[in-house]
């Protein structure tokens, strides 16, 4: 594959150009696409008006560019996590009516947790996650039940960096952090009472697939007012029905 004379590929700078729309970025100028991909403005204008010939980048009325659905068309035909969503809709429906405010599907991804899916409601308490935003392991419900089922390997790297604190209560102290991680393990649920954000509460419980593996994390997020404790049944049940679906599809 071609490369430039800084040794890059063709590849890697469509890659950082696309990382470079975010969802409080949807649409940019093509110089803050060359700004924030760290490219030339040449080069950016060219692989850009390259991506737009493609149709996975669309330029609006304003010329700003910003992702095509014809990006969501290819990447969703073998998305791995297709047939976990398509599992998981019906259940996060009905929990989704049951708590009234988010029910969510996040699976891990490299060092952060990837939300595949997100039910709201309309004036439900504040929450940090989009479909397809990431977040960190140590911070937010659905990314600890995934650190605590992850391998040796990924806990250690975790614990060995600095963890962002988000509130008071984020759980930044290595050794807390382990031992929630061991109650997660032995209760299989963990409530996060203002991790991310003071007036809400995160809670979540694994999804596992017919030989106990970890696949996923359904998590609800409810308001902080001491009562979230009362969607954990809910949310076993959810997580044992996604299970389930999963085996017979």
């Amino acid at each position: 594959m071609a490369r430039s004379d800084s040794g890059e590929s063709v590849l890697e700078r469509i890659v950082r150009i696309l990382e470079a729309f975010t969802p409080e970025a949807p649409a940019l100028t093509v110089s803050a696409v060359a700004e924030r991909a760290g490219l030339p403005l040449a080069t950016a204008s060219r692989l850009v008006a390259d991506l737009v010939a493609h149709g996975l980048l669309v330029r609006d009325d304003e010329r700003r560019v910003r992702v095509g659905t014809r990006l969501w068309e290819l990447a969703s035909r073998a998305s791995p996590t297709l047939s976990l969503r398509e599992s998981a809709m019906p259940v996060l429906e009905d929990l989704h009516r049951g708590v009234g405010h988010h029910a969510q599907l996040g699976v891990l991804d490299g060092e952060e947790v990837l939300f595949v899916e997100r039910l709201s409601a309309d004036g439900a308490v504040v929450n940090f996650t989009r479909i397809a935003a990431r977040l960190p392991l140590h911070a937010s419900s659905s990314g600890l039940v995934l650190l605590a089922f992850g391998s040796t390997v990924l806990q250690e790297r975790v614990l060995a960096r600095p963890l962002r604190r988000f509130t008071s209560n984020t759980v930044t102290s290595p050794t807390e952090l382990r031992a929630l991680l061991a109650g997660i393990r032995e209760r299989g649920v963990v409530i996060c009472p203002g991790h991310l954000h003071p007036e809400a509460t995160g809670i979540a419980v694994p999804v596992r697939d017919a030989s106990g593996r970890v696949l996923a994390a359904v998590s609800v997020i409810v308001p902080n007012d001491g009562d979230a404790p009362r969607a954990v049944p809910a949310l076993t049940e959810a997580a044992r029905r996604i299970g389930a679906r999963l085996r017979s599809h």
